[in-house]
């Protein structure tokens, strides 16, 4: 038993993360690449594919936890991605779960509690002492993903058409995006309008510009500030939404690039009114927690400690 190995599948709507880890925790090897969410992604299961394949034949693996985007959500779209890892490995146990299920038993290492996730998406997972569940958002940018990067890289957009019209005050967020995208201020429209219908990945290219919304922010633009508290406004109904369905108060916590916003971080707490705990494992540790459960593995401090070292610096933020 030594020498077994799972593998562990954190996918999202700008990346995905495998990582390959030893009985004792220990991340021997990693593949990380784009975003897999079948939502909006018509080549997720390419890019799935193609960062699976090197872990197929290996020897010794032993299960699979696979946590991704959408699944349990679309019927049809979940069916495809169990097929897709069923036939990616089809003699080893497996598991499949939705990837903010995935991050919630990472986080709080498989006990209650509740997880407000804000990377590409946004969406809130909750589990009670009792066993009672709960979730909020989790709709897609068509439709909900409030309070997500690629809302707050869509709003930084809105805002500077605003304030270039004159129809809003004047924002730093307009220099700093578009010196971020190299287009000159010259002709505005002209360059953010060919900037826009070029974008090959849309969601993932807005969402990245939540990244210059917090340094805006942080420098004191007035515009920039309301934008991560208007974030922050809508992450909150997520938790007290969960809250509600749960009866009961626990823990909360985070996961997300977006949280890469300490001011996004704090001014969250504030209106929940507690501070977050900090995660006890990055959502690629709730992938790999996935696969050791599938095998009823009984899991340690040291094993979590050797998951949470080795996880660092991978790149494990969604």
């Amino acid at each position: 038993m030594g020498n077994d190995l799972i593998l562990g599948i954190d996918g999202g709507g700008s990346k995905v993360l495998v990582a390959l880890a030893d009985r004792s925790g220990r991340i021997l090897r990693t593949s990380r690449g784009g975003g897999v969410n079948p939502m909006d992604n018509p080549n997720w299961r390419q890019e799935l594919e193609r960062h699976i394949l090197p872990f197929q034949q290996l020897g010794g693996l032993v299960a699979v936890g696979a946590a991704l985007p959408a699944f349990g959500e679309v019927t049809h779209l979940s069916a495809l991605q169990t097929e897709a890892i069923e036939s990616a490995f089809p003699s080893v146990p497996q598991r499949v779960l939705n990837d903010v299920e995935g991050a919630h038993i990472g986080a709080f290492g498989g006990k209650p509690g509740i997880l407000i996730l804000s990377g590409t998406g946004s969406m809130a997972w909750a589990t009670g002492s009792d066993g009672r569940t709960a979730r909020s958002g989790g709709w897609g940018e068509r439709i909900g993903d409030e309070g997500s990067s690629h809302w707050l890289g869509q709003k930084a957009l809105n805002l500077i058409s605003q304030s270039l019209d004159g129809r809003a005050p004047a924002t730093a967020l307009a220099d700093a995006v578009f010196d971020h995208l190299g287009i000159e201020r010259a002709n505005p429209m002209d360059g953010l309008g060919n900037w826009a219908s070029t974008l090959k990945n849309p969601r993932a290219q807005i969402a990245a510009l939540s990244i210059l919304v917090d340094r805006v922010a942080a420098q004191g633009d007035a515009g920039a500030i309301e934008l991560i508290e208007q974030a922050a406004n809508e992450l909150a109904k997520h938790y007290q939404a969960v809250k509600g369905a749960l009866g009961q108060t626990v823990d909360w916590t985070y996961a997300g690039g977006t949280f890469t916003s300490q001011i996004l971080l704090k001014t969250l707490e504030h209106k929940i009114g507690a501070a977050a705990v900090a995660p006890k494992l990055p959502p690629i540790g709730g992938a790999l927690m996935a696969a050791a459960q599938r095998l009823g593995w009984l899991l340690d401090e040291s094993w979590f400690e050797q998951i949470a070292s080795t996880a660092e610096g991978v790149g494990v933020t969604e």
